[in-house]
């Protein structure tokens, strides 16, 4: 609470995990952030397993894809709906692991089944959910959730995973996904100049980001969509979430700020 204050803000997306697993009580977060006068955008969740040492463990291990770990990560699922829904939290985002970009791959409809599984989970809930873009190019998740065929499940927009992952042009992807974008991260990056690698995270307004053309689609078709800014590196982080705001405020100034 103290570092969001320091970066002038009000608004947070709230890890779900830790409470579910008990690390942080529930009842204590609400109060403490409802005391603050922090208001709860949104939820996330992440998935059992994970490992992001390169590019293909995430792919291995990333989402919902791997056997081993789906049973773990369903439980988890119906435990942060119920959570989400305890606490008045209507939208929870996620990986859904890297979805092939061929439906005759058979991981493809076992991908798509497991992801009607979450939603129907969460929608029981009266959650919606969002998946994070970056680990497929804008047309495989556009395909992916037509097939998924359920109105409650979105997208959470991170620009600067697209570019971490290689996977498109963010203002192209932010253009043919905003018809089913819940909430977009505002976040930067770097490509990188070795094939098979990561690109890098930078602070907002220092990498590859087109922000006055993101903006503009914004503007033009999501007014009302959530921006939360997201960042993950670096040693002065507060400083970048700070510079990360004034550029929205700059160019986002019809945007309600909390």
């Amino acid at each position: 609470m103290e570092k969001i204050r320091a970066c002038g803000l009000s608004g947070v997306q709230l890890a779900l995990d830790p409470i579910r697993t008990g690390q942080w009580d529930e009842i204590e977060t609400v109060a403490l952030l409802d005391g603050a006068g922090i208001e709860i955008v949104s939820g996330m969740m992440a998935t059992a397993g994970e490992d992001y040492s390169t590019l293909e463990t995430i792919r291995e291990t990333g989402g919902v894809r791997p056997d081993h770990t789906w049973p773990e990560n369903l439980a988890a699922a119906r435990r942060n709906a119920e959570l989400a829904a305890r606490i008045g939290i209507n939208l929870v985002t996620f990986h859904a692991g890297f979805i092939p970009h061929d439906r005759r791959d058979p991981e493809w409809s076992k991908l798509i089944a497991r992801l009607q599984d979450l939603t129907d989970v969460y929608h029981g809930c009266g959650v919606r959910v969002a998946f994070e873009t970056g680990q497929e190019d804008a047309g495989t998740l556009l395909d992916a959730l037509e097939a998924l065929d359920r109105p409650s499940a979105g997208i959470n927009f991170d620009p600067a995973n697209m570019i971490l992952y290689n996977m498109g042009d963010p203002v192209e992807a932010l253009s043919s996904l905003s018809a089913r974008i819940e909430q977009i991260h505002i976040k930067d990056a770097v490509y990188t100049s070795t094939p098979g690698t990561w690109g890098r995270e930078v602070p907002v307004g220092s990498g590859a980001v087109d922000w006055p053309a993101f903006f503009n689609i914004v503007r033009e078709r999501l007014p009302d969509c959530d921006l939360v800014i997201e960042r993950e590196a670096g040693d002065q982080r507060v400083k970048d979430v700070l510079a990360a705001a004034e550029l929205v405020r700059s160019k986002a100034d019809w945007i309600e700020q909390i």
